[in-house]
């Protein structure tokens, strides 16, 4: 007759017994739970963030999405951070972004603002919104573009050029100043980005502190009389192109569009002479913003995106930005053959005359 076989038990068991049972059992088990890493741990001690503070952080890009978001997904990749993009519609996007960092001032959802440009990131910084960070990447960059506390940090720059129909102007007779902007002779034929947002709500202001408000509202009364205002930058390039303006005031990076398309175009640098003021140059700026959820991803995306290679990547690209790193010495591929004279700019009143020149220009331009 077979005997059945009995199930386990530890009825029997000498105490010794059981304690090698447990400890055969027991022992894998705790051996593995102490190999796991703990969530918390990969923040740095002392910094206040969450179990997943490094892998996300959130960005507002005012830079247009088509140039800015490969890079952030790069950054993405190489670092294992989840990257939250936030955009905008093309015509308010920096205005759009910055009031809803001011108004969730309270409770940031933001860690890093790419702006396209530098008043918007100083009103911010008066408003005292930005985190103090001095970026290792940024120590040789001008001191022009960079806050001294590391509020700010400016990066890759557009130039605002006039973007002149080859067909329709012959080359002895086209513009070289924003003031052809309000020449008679070129009535209906040239054009502007309506001045409430974006680079060109940026000249404006520029223009105010550098021109003083007498100045500054007498010429964009005349430029409202004389020239085609258009919803924006790229709007004002594609009628250039199309034939549709002789010229336009634009940016480098609409202007070079309607080149690499091959319109029958060319871009001029304006005010190049030794009495007048030169060619604005508008930097793109990073800052981080004051008590974010995400302060130590944040930290690392500014390192990331101050870095040489990216600007080498939005001089070559489409964007044709011009390197403001002194390291890079590759140029824009919207750069001119001759040496260009850059316009001589305090941005510091240019944001101090930011509020005057936005209620001008909607008083003139609405």
């Amino acid at each position: 007759m077979k005997s059945r076989r009995r199930s386990p038990s530890t009825a029997g068991l000498p105490p010794w017994g059981l304690a090698s049972l447990l400890l055969r059992v027991l022992l894998p088990v705790l051996l593995l739970a102490g190999c796991r890493p703990s969530a918390r741990s990969e923040a740095p001690p002392g910094d206040g963030e969450g179990p997943s503070a490094k892998s996300e952080v959130v960005v507002y890009a005012a830079l247009d999405a088509e140039f800015s978001e490969p890079i952030l997904e790069d950054f993405g990749r190489q670092t294992g951070i989840a990257v939250r993009s936030k955009f905008d519609v093309e015509s308010t996007k920096t205005v759009g972004l910055v009031n809803a960092i001011i108004q969730e001032q309270q409770r940031p959802r933001c860690d890093v603002f790419w702006n396209n440009e530098i008043l918007h990131t100083l009103r911010l910084r008066k408003l005292g919104l930005l985190e103090a960070y001095p970026a290792e990447a940024a120590r040789g960059f001008p001191a022009a573009y960079r806050a001294e506390d590391g509020t700010w940090h400016g990066l890759a720059a557009r130039a605002r050029v006039l973007l002149v129909n080859t067909d329709l102007v012959p080359a002895g007779n086209r513009p070289d100043s924003i003031e052809d902007l309000v020449d008679p002779q070129w009535k209906g034929q040239a054009g502007i980005a309506r001045p409430l947002f974006g680079t060109t709500a940026t000249h404006a202001a520029v223009l105010m502190a550098t021109w003083g408000p007498e100045r500054a509202e007498q010429f964009f009364r005349q430029v409202r009389e004389n020239a085609q205002v258009l919803s924006g930058n790229k709007q004002v390039a594609l009628a250039v192109g199309r034939g549709q303006l002789a010229f336009g005031l634009t940016d480098t990076d609409d202007a070079i569009i309607e080149l690499d398309q091959g319109r029958p175009v060319t871009v001029v640098f304006p005010d190049q002479a030794p009495d007048q003021l030169g060619t604005l140059f508008i930097p793109n700026t990073l800052c981080i913003m004051r008590n974010c959820p995400h302060p130590e991803s944040a930290r690392r995306l500014v390192e990331f995106l101050l870095g040489a290679d990216v600007e080498r990547r939005l001089a070559a690209g489409a964007s044709a930005q011009f390197p403001v790193n002194p390291a890079v010495e590759d140029v824009s591929r919207a750069a001119p053959d001759q040496p260009v004279r850059w316009m001589e700019v305090d941005f510091a009143a240019a944001a101090e005359a930011w509020e005057t020149a936005a209620e001008l220009m909607r008083e003139i331009f609405e």
